[in-house]
């Protein structure tokens, strides 16, 4: 047990060292950038200011950005989605399998749940003792499962999923503009630097080396950025990508897209104004998303979003899976 813990807790300490690496990076990046490039070598005071003040402000959006995706606690299923004591007593208590299948199924069918395993059967973690919601999935890192979850990004330590995806995003664009911006105030005085017009000192090896990383970290943050772009505009997760979702109706990789403006609306909101600062904007709770092939109206908990308040009201647990097929199985996953 001890040993467990140890090594649980070296495991936790070792994954910072991505994000480390990271704000080492940058930290060296603003240095380079403010004193050797802008103080030591900039002689001209009106380039100096502008330089500076545009930089700051890229610096800056970068940082916040980079704090939400890493800080951002991870969203995982409401207690409606948990087994109630009586209902887990009752499941550990029967030993029957078929019977604990179908103390599960009675569970389900109060719930909006539209997706089920490859095997065709309900969605159930037996770790965190929940019944998945749609596009939700265990985390082995986290040890949670987790709302919409994208993917486990050890470059900031943290599950990218429901909570915190459109920091994420705005992460990668504003760390691509940080890129691009140094690269391109810097390369004139990478030139002068390269072909001697620059007298060498500190600066030169400061200027040199920050060209060349801008470049390296702007032309491999460019590939995700836009391979996490096509993936909002057919509204999948990097997960479903990979593992095409299944329905009740079968596997459908378009099954939850209902469009490009509501994929995009989905992560990003309806207030084009907040698109791109790092406050939460996305729609719903990340219990429930609609389908492709499922008007609103068939959703009551789209219809009525009142239903996903926290609160132990019967009548909502009542009210909810009415569109849901009582002949399903249950299969647990981890």
């Amino acid at each position: 047990m001890a040993l467990s813990r140890g090594l649980r807790c070296c495991q936790k300490v070792f994954s910072w060292i991505p994000v480390l690496i990271i704000a080492s990076v940058v930290l060296w990046s603003y240095y380079a950038y403010v004193f050797q490039l802008c103080l030591f070598t900039l002689s001209n005071s009106l380039e100096k200011v502008s330089y500076l003040l545009v930089f700051h402000v890229c610096f800056g959006m970068f940082s916040w950005t980079y704090w939400k995706s890493i800080f951002t606690p991870v969203a995982s299923p409401c207690k409606k989605f948990q087994l109630s004591y009586s209902d887990k007593e009752r499941y550990e208590m029967e030993e029957r399998p078929d019977a604990q299948k179908q103390i599960l199924v009675d569970i389900a069918k109060k719930l909006p749940i539209y997706t089920r395993a490859q095997s065709g059967a309900i969605r159930f973690c037996d770790r965190c003792q929940v019944l998945k919601p749609d596009r939700c999935h265990h985390c082995s890192v986290c040890e949670t499962c987790v709302l919409k979850m994208d993917h486990h990004c050890p470059w900031v330590n943290n599950c990218v999923g429901f909570s915190n995806y459109k920091f994420f995003l705005l992460f990668l664009s504003y760390s691509m503009l940080y890129c691009i911006y140094i690269a391109a105030t810097v390369f004139q005085y990478f030139i002068k630097f390269w072909v001697g017009d620059l007298p060498n000192g500190p600066a030169k090896f400061h200027v040199l080396f920050l060209m060349f990383v801008a470049l390296m970290f702007f032309v491999s943050l460019m590939f995700l950025f836009s391979y996490h772009c096509w993936l909002v505009a057919k509204n999948r997760s990097t997960l479903e990508a990979f593992s095409v979702p299944v329905f009740v109706s079968g596997p459908d990789r378009h099954g939850f897209n209902v469009g490009l403006r509501k994929n995009l609306q989905q992560v990003f909101g309806k207030d084009r104004k907040l698109w791109f600062i790092p406050v939460f904007t996305s729609q719903g709770n990340g219990h429930f998303f609609p389908l492709k092939n499922r008007s609103e109206c068939q959703n009551p908990l789209l219809a009525n979003g009142e239903m996903w308040e926290e609160s132990d009201d019967a009548s909502e647990e009542g009210s909810w899976g009415e569109d849901q097929d009582p002949s399903v199985t249950v299969e647990m996953e981890d």
